[in-house]
């Protein structure tokens, strides 16, 4: 190392860090009130967002009179953030907004019965996420009531959604089989996931193994039953086989207790309905000849159908139980709805901008890329969210139905086990969303008859480890509305 003499320099200190109260004045800054009678919610969203600050985060805030749109907090309002799945407010609200709260999917077979005999059987859907085995047992009671008695050949026909079945951001998990980030399809089953049951026998021997719906995988290898008290340490790992899967399947299982259940998604979910159909047609007595495959679209003879539940049930799935499945699924068949099959995520995407436009929501920085908040996809302000919520909850059409599909605190959902001291009253409506970095809420607390209630948004981003801080002061701000709420 050589030495270097510097003349006449003059010796530069390092910036010290920010104190503690030079944070606080940086949080505290970006903190605005307006009409708040009893101080509290101002002081809320402060300490928020002075606490994110101090952990290296930042904290977004809004909280609006829905009546009159009058802002009565606020903290970095306009800054566009990962929302987490508080993405899901958008797409539950634009969907219910431009399809209709009465929409349903539906899901037929088609071809032609000559001689009690279809050739081919063609499986056709329009992105019903809904669609479970139970569906298909009773499409294929129908052939049987109609007399057939041999299919050659089943078609599952997914034309009405494009070929990216894997939704935007999600492959950046691609060995993660969890159900969480199921693939979605035009004809999709059981949320395109798979379930290994594992029922324990007598100490010594194998456990019975098999998946639901059957006829999709194929079982590799055992489960051993011990004697109890053995816990249980079953493996599984699942790979493709073709256009099925092959599950391996090795480990233990403690003797005694019921059966245990293991869910994973399938990887290319195309086939897969129209494999558990012909499952289901040869335990029926119906003869499968032929294999299962794609295409049918330009067979148009319907045989029977089945219709899902209202879109006003179904984005129940996305406001209480956060189902990204649900939510990717709906967002594609949105961008249908908008521009004609086959239905493209983007256009889905496209079609959300386009509405909030239409409100008067959108502004600068937003961006959205899926519908379910996963990873780090998309870009939403607690501004754009305040006023979706308001919009929303003003529409006659569609403010009914938004409002029951979120979770309602201490009661279900993903806020069961929050604000359970107002689940008597019910008055807080909102959904959650969590990623690594992110923790928010969204949503509404009601008011007495006579007051207008209060829509609420919170992004704490940066906070990775501190998810429990965040969501105390999070509620911490829900309660202060509460309590301004029904004092005014």
């Amino acid at each position: 190392m050589c030495a270097v003499n510097l003349v006449g320099a003059q010796a530069v200190t390092p910036a010290a860090p920010p104190s503690n109260a030079a944070l606080a004045t940086a949080a505290l800054a970006s903190v605005r009130t307006g009409h708040d009678p009893t101080g509290k919610i101002g002081a809320a969203v402060a300490a928020l967002s002075q606490w994110a600050h101090g952990v290296g985060g930042r904290a977004g805030a809004a909280v609006m009179d829905v009546a009159t749109g009058e802002l009565f907090a606020v903290a970095d309002e306009h800054r566009a953030v990962n929302p987490a799945s508080n993405t899901k407010v958008l797409t539950a609200a634009a969907v219910l907004d431009r399809m209709g709260p009465d929409f349903r999917f539906t899901t037929g077979l088609f071809g032609q019965i000559e001689d009690h005999r279809i050739a081919p059987l063609v499986l056709r859907g329009n992105g019903d996420p809904s669609l479970e085995t139970e569906d298909l047992w009773e499409l294929a009671n129908a052939l049987r009531q109609l007399g057939v008695r041999r299919v050659d050949g089943i078609l599952v026909d997914q034309s009405y959604f494009d070929d990216e079945y894997v939704p935007p951001a999600f492959a950046s998990q691609p060995n993660e089989w969890a159900p969480f980030r199921a693939p979605v399809s035009a004809v999709s089953l059981e949320r395109n996931s798979v379930t290994l049951n594992v029922m324990p026998a007598k100490a010594g021997s194998p456990a019975s193994v098999w998946f639901d719906p059957p006829g999709f995988v194929d079982v590799r290898g055992s489960v051993i039953t011990r004697a109890s008290p053995a816990g249980d340490g079953v493996r599984l790992t699942l790979s493709p086989n073709g256009a099925r899967l092959i599950a391996d399947v090795a480990g233990f299982v403690g003797e005694g207790p019921p059966r245990l259940r293991f869910s994973k998604r399938v990887d290319d979910p195309r086939r897969f309905a129209g494999f558990v159909l012909a499952d289901i047609l040869r335990t029926m007595q119906i003869e499968v000849k032929g294999d299962v495959g794609l295409g049918g679209a330009s067979i148009h003879a319907r045989i029977t159908y089945v219709e899902s539940e209202p879109l006003a049930v179904l984005v129940r799935e996305l406001g209480k139980n956060s189902d990204n499945f649900y939510a990717e699924t709906l967002l594609k068949t949105l961008g249908a709805f908008a521009n004609g099959p086959p239905a493209k995520t983007r256009d889905g995407a496209d079609a959300v901008s386009a509405w909030l436009k239409d409100i008067g929501a959108l502004e600068p920085g937003f961006r959205m890329t899926n519908g379910s908040g996963l990873f780090d996809a998309n870009r939403v302000s607690p501004w754009t969210l305040v006023n979706v919520l308001r919009h929303a909850y003003e529409s006659p059409r569609v403010g009914p139905d938004f409002v029951a599909q979120l979770a309602v605190g201490g009661v279900d959902g993903t806020l069961r086990a929050r604000f359970r001291d107002r689940a008597d009253d019910r008055t807080v409506r909102a959904k959650t969303g969590t990623l690594d970095q992110v923790v928010a809420l969204s949503g509404y607390v009601l008011a007495p008859p006579g007051r207008s209630p209060m829509a609420f948004s919170f992004i704490a981003d940066g906070v990775a480890g501190k998810h429990g801080d965040a969501r105390d002061h999070i509620d911490k701000c829900v309660q202060a509305i509460a309590a301004t709420s029904w004092a005014r």
